[in-house]
Order: C-alpha cells, then sequence, then structure tokens
C-alpha cells in the first residue's frame, strides 16, 4: 500500500506517542522480561520514526523539484509503465552459531545469555521478529515466525538487522563485586587487602559500588548492533537458502555473540499479477486448427494463463475452465480487424512455439474499447514479468503469518507444579489426570484404608470374593473427596476391620485449658488395647 503524505504522518504521529508511552513503561519496569521487552519496542519505534521522517522529506524534495506535481494525463502514463508490487515473505530464519570447544562441548566458563531479535525493512516498512533467548547450549538462533511485506516494488531491498543484549543473572550481577573485592584484598596483601576490602564494603556493600559497577545513564537494559545483511530480487528462491551475514561486532565487545557469518532463510515472492486477476471480458475464441467460428467464452486473464469459462459464474465459483491458453515471456500478440465478422471485427493473435511448431490462437472482440483494454493488460503483463523475472515463472507459496502471542518470560520451563491449573472443588481429580497423561498411564482405584480419612465407606476390595471390577475413573468422579489430615482432636467413624479384631477408641475431646496435660486415668484407656 502506498501511503499518501496525510496517512504517513498519521503514522507517524501514532509512533512518536508509542514511544512516550514506552520511555513511561520502561521506567516502571521492575521485571528483566518488562525491560527487555519496553526497550525492544523503543528501538522499534525510533527505527519506524526515522524511516517515516525520511520518506516525508524525500517526497518534499521531490515535490520541490517538480517530480510528484504533474499533469493527470502525465501521471497516467508514469502509472501505465510502473511495474506492479508484490508481497514478499521471509520465514524459517536460522542464524548459525560458532561456539567454542571449551564451551559447547566441555561446559566450561561463565554461561552467557543473551535476548536477540531481528529487524527488518523494506523501504519505509519496518517489521520485527519475537525476541528469543540465546546461551551456549543453542546451536542456532531460530526465529519460529514469517514476516510479510504486503507491498513491495520489484527493486526492494530487504535489510535484516540482527540487535542482541546480555542478559545477566540477578545473582551473578549482585555477587559480581564481592568476588571481585575478595580477589582484590588476596592480591594486594593482607594488611592493604584489608584496607580496599573495607573502603569497598563501605562504599556499597549490597552490590551497587559507584567504584566497581556505576549507574548508568540511562536506565533499562542495551541492545547492540551484531550483524545485518541485504537480500533482493536475486536471492528470491522457493526454497531453503543461506546468504552472508556482515558481523559488526568483535570478541572484544562485551556484547559480542559468536556468530558463525550466515543467514539461513527462505525469501519468496508473490507479484499481484501472478494471484489478482488482471483483465477479464466476454471472448470469441478460434483454436489452432479450427476454420470455423470460435466458442463464445468468458475470459480472464490471472498469472501466465489466459483462462476460458463456459460463463463468468464459472469463473466465481471457481470451476474447472474449458481450455486455458498459456502466456509467457516467449508469446507473441499481434492485433487486427476481420471485414467479414461485423459482429466479431477485431482480432487478437496469441503465438506460442512448442519445440519447432507454432501454435495461435484467436481472440475476437466486440469493440474497438475492449481490444485496447486487452492489448494494456497484455502489455502490462509482459512489463511485470520482465521486471520480477523468475518470481512469474510459478506461484511461490506464502503462508499468513498468524497473529503473534503476548511476549512470554524468558525463563525455561517450570516444573509439574507449575503446569498444574487445579479448580478447588476438584484438584484431586485434577492432579490425577495431569498425572495420568505425563506418565502415559490411568492410576489405579483408591486403596481401601483412605476412607478412614474420609466420610465414604471403603471400596470393595479386589481380594474379597463378593467384590466386582471397579468402574475406570474416567467414566465416574472420583469417589473420595479432598484427604483431611488425620488429628487426635477429631474422632473418626468406627470402621471394623474384622470380627476378631478392634481399634481402641481415641482419647475423649479436651479442653483448651487441658491441652497439652493428661492424667492417669485419661491415658490408661488409650494405652491399653485389646489383643
Amino acid at each position: 500500500m502506498v501511503y499518501t503524505d496525510t496517512e504517513l504522518q498519521r503514522k507517524l504521529d501514532h509512533e512518536i506517542r508509542m514511544r512516550e508511552g514506552t520511555c513511561k513503561l520502561l521506567a516502571a519496569c521492575s521485571q528483566r522480561e518488562q525491560a527487555l521487552e519496553a526497550t525492544k519496542s523503543l528501538l522499534v519505534c525510533n527505527s519506524r520514526i526515522l524511516s517515516y521522517m525520511g520518506e516525508l522529506q524525500r517526497r518534499k524534495e521531490a515535490q520541490v523539484l517538480g517530480k510528484i506535481g504533474r499533469r493527470p494525463s502525465d501521471s497516467v502514463q508514469s502509472a501505465q509503465h510502473s511495474p506492479c508490487r508484490g508481497r514478499v515473505c521471509i520465514s524459517d530464519l536460522r542464524i548459525p552459531l560458532m561456539w567454542k570447544d571449551t564451551e559447547y562441548f566441555k561446559n566450561k566458563g561463565d554461561l552467557h545469555r543473551w535476548a536477540v531479535f531481528l529487524l527488518l525493512q523494506i523501504g519505509e516498512q519496518i517489521q520485527d521478529t519475537e525476541m528469543v533467548l540465546v546461551d551456549r547450549t543453542l546451536t542456532d538462533i531460530s526465529f519460529q515466525n514469517n514476516v510479510l511485506f504486503a507491498e513491495a516494488e520489484p527493486d526492494f531491498e530487504l535489510r535484516l538487522e540482527l540487535y542482541g543484549a546480555c542478559v545477566e543473572e540477578e545473582g551473578a550481577l549482585a555477587g559480581a563485586p564481592k568476588r571481585l573485592a575478595t580477589k582484590l584484598s588476596s592480591s594486594l596483601g593482607r594488611s592493604s587487602g584489608k584496607r580496599v576490602r573495607a573502603s569497598l564494603d563501605n562504599a556499597g556493600g549490597s552490590g551497587n559500588s559507584p567504584i566497581l559497577l556505576p549507574t548508568p545513564a540511562v536506565g533499562g537494559p542495551r541492545f547492540h548492533f551484531l550483524a545485518y545483511t541485504t537480500l533482493t530480487l536475486e536471492e528470491v528462491q522457493d526454497g531453503f537458502r543461506t546468504h552472508d551475514l556482515i558481523l559488526t561486532s568483535h570478541e572484544e565487545n562485551p556484547a559480542w555473540l559468536p556468530l558463525y557469518g550466515s543467514v539461513c532463510c527462505r525469501l519468496a515472492a508473490q507479484p499481484l499479477c501472478m494471484i489478482q486477476p488482471t483483465a477479464s471480458g466476454a471472448l470469441k475464441v478460434q483454436q489452432a486448427g479450427e476454420l470455423q467460428n470460435g466458442t463464445l467464452v468468458h475470459g480472464v486473464l490471472k498469472g501466465t494463463n489466459l483462462f476460458c469459462y463456459r460463463r463468468s459464474e464459472d469463473a466465481d465459483t471457481g470451476q474447472e475452465p474449458l481450455f486455458t491458453i498459456v502466456i509467457n515471456k516467449e508469446t507473441r500478440v499481434r492485433a487486427g480487424e476481420l471485414e467479414q465478422a461485423p459482429e466479431w471485427p477485431f482480432t487478437l493473435s496469441i503465438s506460442n512455439k512448442y519445440g519447432d511448431d507454432e501454435v495461435t490462437n484467436i481472440l475476437q472482440l466486440e469493440s474497438r474499447e475492449a481490444l485496447q483494454n486487452w492489448m494494456e493488460a497484455l502489455w502490462q503483463l509482459f512489463f511485470d514479468m520482465s521486471q520480477w523475472r523468475h518470481c512469474c515463472d510459478e506461484v511461490m507459496k506464502i503462508e499468513t503469518p498468524v497473529p503473534r502471542k503476548p511476549p512470554q518470560a524468558l525463563v525455561k520451563q517450570g516444573s509439574l507444579y507449575h503446569e498444574m491449573a487445579i479448580e478447588p472443588l476438584e484438584d484431586i481429580a485434577a492432579v490425577t489426570d495431569i498425572l495420568a497423561q505425563r506418565e502415559g498411564t490411568r492410576l489405579e482405584p483408591p486403596p481401601p484404608w483412605l476412607a478412614m480419612f474420609t466420610d465414604q465407606p471403603a471400596l470393595p476390595s479386589s481380594c474379597s470374593p463378593a467384590s466386582v471390577a471397579p468402574v475406570p475413573t474416567w467414566m465416574q468422579p472420583l469417589p473420595w473427596g479432598r484427604p483431611r489430615t488425620f488429628s487426635l482432636d477429631a474422632a473418626p467413624a468406627d470402621h471394623s476391620l474384622g470380627p476378631s479384631r478392634s481399634v481402641a477408641p481415641l482419647p475423649p475431646q479436651r479442653s483448651p485449658k487441658s491441652r497439652g496435660f493428661y492424667s492417669k486415668s485419661q491415658l490408661g484407656p488409650w494405652l491399653q488395647s485389646p489383643v
């Protein structure tokens, strides 16, 4: 979409307001993940503001030089000779990493982590990817989402910029000043080292020492420009390719990331002339070899094919055409007029070569205006094919990007406890289902002794001859409720374990005054159990 000056100014004002809100949000962030996302949004907003301001400046300069203020006839003529726009999509982005052997295989050295993302730009359009957390356990940086540019010209330049911020753990940051102070005190000697250690502890024992960790002028994390590359129409291919990546950081840089120096991706393009009809109307087609009158059809020019349908409704419903006439870069088109056909006097001859043979189809039209419209559509198609080149050989597949999910916390996966979403009244059933799904098997029915802790009767034992097969747990609700703590303060129900054995009764209810003190008469029946 080509934005007008008013629309571009409106988008510029929107990004300026977004930047102001992001600055306020960044100042209020208390979590590391929030600060990273806010800093990334601020960087993207600044890039878009600069892009929109540059585009507005170029348009104003062109107006001053008289390159835009043309007469209406000149504008129409210029639009006829401009190629169609297209959709450009980049997907399957992978950036290989090159770790040292001691870091990746032997797992030695400090574990550094980076938060990285890509900034992509075509003209004034700027988009970004999600943020990815990278450490030495990964061999490449993988971006899952597709980035689509809906309005691109054939001479587009897609610029990829990689940004990264070193993410240190809170514990490492807090302990760094003390560790450094310990090293200084041990290396300077006993007496002088103690004095240095005491001065450092007095300056800031909590890790905010002005000597060791000066407070940055701007709050929040800082993203560094790590690498970039530029892709053009030459790199478009319906497949996975590797492209060179220009590195802008070195190993001495604190934000250095061991990049291999290449980026792998799939870059596809769809010219609009290949996916949208450019002309349609009633035609009378005389195919090659026919000597009599042609067939009345409804023609639709789409891509490199002229589809001929029996009726116009067939094209709308997606039915198969009667026949198709191929139009490619080698096709020759000639206009003519027939004197013996007063109803369809104007003709278009479309000739294609198949080896040594030449096949010609003749299109008959009712009026000169229809002939002019079809001629303009065909010449525009030939011009588009000359500009988009190999992208017009066949339609490349482009998947519509899914809506981006809200940013997640940059932490690793939690335990089973964090995966449970338990309702207050059905917690046991929820835990059982989660455990069954993780282990792949269903849990067994509850044992009979669990009934001692509930008000429900015990389930029949599987060893009893009168017992029946228990109903599976997934077909009926579980027979027990929430397990309760067995306390001496509450007397349980009388559960008989057999005719020959009995359980001693619980002691009587104690009053708050006598809690913790028992007389001999109270302890006697509790300690005596019939054998």
